[in-house]
């Protein structure tokens, strides 16, 4: 997987700092006391401990070691979080976009010495109750993480991590399949013309169609154009074929050792058993060597500089006729110094983050683009940071007044500085974060680090980050200037800045294609006959690898007994508040208390459903009560770790064709603010500013512009929605919320002139949904805290009873369930019964400006509680990885494909797919395979695991009791399901392949996203939007 250097790194401002501390269940010795015993200099398996580092904030013990005979440096985090996680990153930097360390990150996992089976990788999946499972490509890194909640599991993966990354077999013929072939279009047929195949090669052609992608790149690589970051390390479509194997090996061999590597492990096992592992299975095995892979500072230019570049024209632009990008880039300091990196992504925030930051009020408020440029703010994903400043969907004419405003704001921040009240919005923010317990801790903090430790930065220190508050918090003491000092010297007085401008090209795609096809001519003019033959041997000896079935015996395994048979029970408390039911879940939250509202949307006229999104998005960034809109996003810093709103629609767990639709309100505190938070929902239920006509358009642009930038990057999921829009009323609704619908609608909205339709429907969609007649509530937080909580709910609910109305719902087919099923006297659950529903077939292609498809086929099948739902699952996890893998991403080089259950539908899907017809016929073949009964009890236990593992992955303690509170499921309901998934046999899968998916038995939607078709142009049965 190839990440881009704006995603890449969760910057400190993201970073959730989480993990599950049971801190009322006193462990004899907990992880953290246990690595607190290590002493600088004690020697271990090899290594000698450098550091030992107690952070009591993270709530975990570092303790930093170097490998005595390798130099390879290694970082432990032991806290008390049984998600425990190992990481190993090497210092990849390639001088050319040939994508290298991309394809070779894709091939070592391809097999190894001691597991030396056909993509050890993908077949870990589903051996595994692995809670995640990745490799990376950086600019200048290359990293392989993987968790667990399983000891056993961890040594496992362990093994197969560290045989493939030091020791793998790197075949040609994996290079071929991962990186790039030239081979004919139909392998069987040496007669059809040749063409380049690979994953790799077809990822990264996927990726470039992105525009967002594209420009980040280009910035990148011209900001720094003086080594490796003047490459595409995931490589550049037309270079890849420059790639020979033999390079891919020279490039193993120079940069994957031990003495370029740096290993993390985080969580409650006990390290002296991973040193112990990694030392005997890899390390053992070298001696040091001196890799040469340091990256030197990028030269400063004496002067700034200016460029230009193309993408393609996007057809859902919400203004056609303004799609430029302008930016201004800034060179910044090493991001090895901890703590001026600290400062300037601080800085970053004050001068782009929400209304109030001075960036925002000059460059989106005057509404001359859409939104900022995709890449934006701090960057410390390169050896030294960057600041990125400008804006998208603008017109070309406003690129000087666009580049005057930039230099101008600059100078006001210089002359103003920043309010106080900001900053301490900021440092509040990142007290939260520290605060609130993710589940995957342990993959934020190797992300986190992984950039300046790449570069010999020191991994503690990053780790402190109370240390950099307090010194930032002394630093602007002793200089109320400090800020505006930093903003001179980095931004005024900065001659190496870069001015990037961006604009659409019709014929881009055109010619993307001519430069493809002149770089494949070339390739084959080359060829003499014998190569021919050559190149047509080799594809049909790759058709047959891919067709075998796999030996993967050499791999370890879990086994479906080694599975807990039951789930831990989650109590909750279900009482009401001013008259509206409140489910409290006690959680060891850390002192944060979290507050969840559901909505019922059932009263609500059906012409404005079109609209919900839309003021969900909007309706907590208009300003309420006394507060504008500025006022009111400060507010909510200073006080909330965020509020929001979000459609819902939720599939019943017994019927199809019921469903409970509604938005739900979202928000969490700490403790001490529990009064504020609740004030300011009270002010957006009583008095929401909603007839701001010039605010709602700048949250429009920005909104429209979103969706359109997220379908190359999400294509699958809409088609995945807009495939089952026809099989239930709860799948239309949702193609009506967060489909292509709703992508086309906000185009509409942002195109209009006069925006007083929507502000007239903002006001009406308020009456309906904040209405405490139709709502319940949910609270998380620790027992100590809980009746302060119900009383300020309580009290929240006496502010806004006047919003209290009974009026009628829609539709007249309303059900009730009961909200605790062991009580139906109590408190319910509205939910809209369609049961003359009658879904249909429908095929409906979206040509799109990509040069991959997204590919869709959704099955109507059963709900939750139906005893073939899980089946059901099972069959989807064995299809995805013992059929639809190889046939779709191994022969017909997609980046991804595969099924899933859920939402009573049964669904197929591919991603970034150079086929589109041939996938279905593929999701078909898989069907005609699951109904043969070709599948070994091995194939159907690892699927059971595979399936498993999604189900008991890890819960936040702030999401605990959700499935209950928003879906009904009950502790109850989870654990039958649990054993029904124990159940399935060989069987129950022919049988619901049969009675499910076969031609006959079914009502299926198809959707592809993609490139003009011709073979479906031909075809009357397809829709063309």
């Amino acid at each position: 997987m190839f990440r881009q250097t704006k995603a890449a790194l969760q910057k400190l401002r993201y970073l959730k700092l989480n993990g599950q501390q049971h801190t009322w269940k006193l462990k004899s010795t907990s992880a953290r006391e246990r690595a607190a015993q290590y002493q600088p200099g004690q020697k271990s398996h090899g290594f000698t401990v450098r550091e030992v580092a107690v952070v009591p904030d993270l709530f975990l013990t570092a303790v930093k070691l170097t490998h005595d005979k390798t130099g390879a440096q290694y970082l432990h985090a032991a806290r008390d979080d049984s998600n425990n996680l190992f990481s190993v990153q090497f210092r990849t930097t390639p001088m050319d976009s040939t994508g290298v360390p991309h394809i070779l990150e894709h091939t070592v996992l391809c097999g190894s010495e001691k597991y030396p089976c056909r993509d050890p990788f993908f077949k870990m999946l589903t051996r595994s109750l692995s809670t995640f499972m990745n490799a990376f490509t950086a600019s200048d890194y290359t990293m392989y993480p993987f968790s667990t909640q399983n000891g056993k599991d961890f040594q496992n993966l362990l093994s197969v991590y560290l045989d493939a990354v030091f020791f793998p077999c790197l075949r040609e013929q994996d290079f071929r399949q991962e990186g790039w072939r030239l081979e004919n279009e139909n392998p069987t047929d040496p007669n059809t013309p040749l063409v380049f195949k690979g994953v790799v090669f077809n990822e990264m052609k996927g990726a470039f169609s992105d525009n967002e992608r594209v420009y980040a790149q280009h910035l990148q690589n011209k900001l720094y154009p003086d080594h490796t970051y003047s490459v595409v390390s995931g490589g550049e479509p037309l270079a890849i074929p420059d790639l020979t194997w033999e390079q891919l090996r020279q490039f193993h061999a120079t940069h994957y050792h031990p003495s370029n590597a740096r290993f993390f492990t985080y969580g409650d096992l006990p390290l002296e058993q991973h040193l112990q592992q990694i030392e005997e299975e890899a390390l053992s095995k070298f001696d040091r060597i001196n890799p040469n892979t340091e990256v030197p500072s990028q030269p400063h230019w004496s002067s700034p500089r200016e460029d230009h570049v193309t993408c393609s024209p996007d057809a859902l632009a919400p203004d056609p006729a303004r799609q430029n990008t302008l930016c201004v880039s800034y060179l910044l300091g090493d991001i090895t110094d901890t703590f001026e990196g600290f400062t300037l992504s601080l800085l970053s925030s004050l001068m782009i983050s929400g209304p109030n930051s001075p960036f925002y009020k000059a460059l989106i408020e005057p509404k001359i683009g859409t939104d900022f440029s995709s890449v934006v703010g701090y960057d410390g994903s390169t050896k030294e940071a960057s600041f990125s400043i400008g804006l998208q969907g603008m017109s070309a004419e406003d690129t000087e007044r666009v580049k005057q405003i930039i230099s101008q704001t600059i100078d006001d921040i210089i002359e103003n500085g920043f309010e106080e009240e900001r900053i301490e919005a900021l440092l509040h923010k990142i007290e939260i974060q520290m605060k609130h317990q993710s589940t995957n801790f342990g993959l934020s903090l190797a992300s986190y680090i992984a950039s300046s430790w790449n570069h010999d930065g020191d991994p503690v220190e990053l780790l402190q980050i109370n240390e950099s508050v307090s010194e930032f918090r002394q630093a602007l003491k002793e200089n109320p200037r400090f800020l505006q000092d930093k903003v001179k010297h980095y931004f005024k007085e900065n001659t190496h800045r870069l001015t990037l401008s961006m604009s659409p090209d019709e014929a881009y795609l055109e010619k993307q294609a001519e430069a493809e096809e002149e770089k494949l001519q070339k390739k084959i003019q080359a060829l003499s006959d014998s190569d021919r033959k050559e190149i047509y041997d080799k594809g049909l000896e790759l058709l047959d690898a891919q067709s075998k079935t796999q030996d993967a015996s050499c791999l370890p395994a879990l086994k479906v007994s080694d599975i807990e048979p039951t789930i831990p029970v989650t109590p909750v408390q279900i009482s009401t508040a001013g008259g509206v039911p409140v489910q409290f879940c006690e959680q060891p939250t850390n002192g944060l208390v979290y507050f969840r509202a559901m909505c019922s949307l059932n009263t609500l006229p059906e012409e404005l459903r079109l609209y919900v999104p839309l003021f969900c998005s909007v309706i907590t960034k208009m300003g309420c009560g006394a507060l504008d809109y500025r006022q009111q996003s400060q507010q909510m810093e200073l006080r909330t770790g965020g509020m929001s709103v979000s459609t819902q629609v939720i599939q019943d767990s017994t019927q199809l064709d019921v469903y409970e639709q509604g938005v739900l309100l979202n928000s969490s505190c700490l403790d001490r603010n529990l009064s504020h938070m609740f004030q300011l929902w009270s002010d957006i239920f009583n008095s929401p500013h909603l007839d701001d006509e010039e605010r709602l358009r700048v949250l429009v642009m920005m909104s429209a512009q979103e969706l359109a930038n997220g379908i190359s990057y999400s294509g699958h999921m809409y088609a995945m929605t807009r495939s089952g829009r026809h099989l239930t009323p709860a799948g239309d609704l949702q193609e009506t919320f967060s489909g292509m619908d709703q992508v086309k609608f906000m185009k509409r909205i942002a195109e209009m002139s006069d925006l007083s339709q929507a502000i007239r429907a903002l006001p009406r969609i308020k009456k309906h949904l904040l209405n405490p007649d139709n709502m319940r509530c949910s609270v998380n937080a620790t027992p100590q805290k809980m009746s302060d909580a119900a009383a300020q709910l309580e009290s929240f609910m006496k502010d806004v009873s006047e919003n209290r109305k009974e009026r009628k719902p829609v539709r007249s087919n309303i059900i009730e369930r009961p909200l605790d099923p062991r009580d139906d006297s109590g408190p319910s659950r509205k939910l809209v019964s369609e049961l003359n529903f009658s879904p249909c077939h429908m095929k409906t292609l979206f040509p799109m400006p990509f040069p991959v498809n997204f590919v869709s086929e959704s099955i109507r099948t059963v709900p939750f509680s139906h005893e073939d739902y899980a089946s059901l699952c099972v069959l989807a996890r064995m299809m995805t990885a013992k059929f639809l893998h190889g046939e779709i991403r191994e022969k017909g080089g997609a980046y991804g494909g595969g099924a899933r259950m859920g939402g009573g539908v049964f669904t197929f899907y591919s991603y970034r797919d150079p086929n589109s017809v041939q996938t279905l016929s593929a999701f078909r073949r898989g069907v005609d395979w699951a109904k043969s009964g070709q599948f070994t009890q091995q194939d159907i236990d690892e699927a059971k695991l595979s399936v498993f593992s999604a189900v008991d992955s890890p819960v936040a303690p702030s999401n605990k009791g959700m499935g209950l509170f928003l879906s009904g499921v009950t502790d109850e309901m989870k654990q039958s399901h649990r054993e029904r998934l124990f159940a399935v046999t060989h069987k129950n899968l022919v049988d619901v392949a049969e009675r499910y998916l076969g031609v006959g038995q079914r009502t299926c939607g198809v959707t592809i996203l993609g490139p003009e078709n011709e073979t479906i142009k031909k075809d009357p049965s397809w829709i063309i939007k």
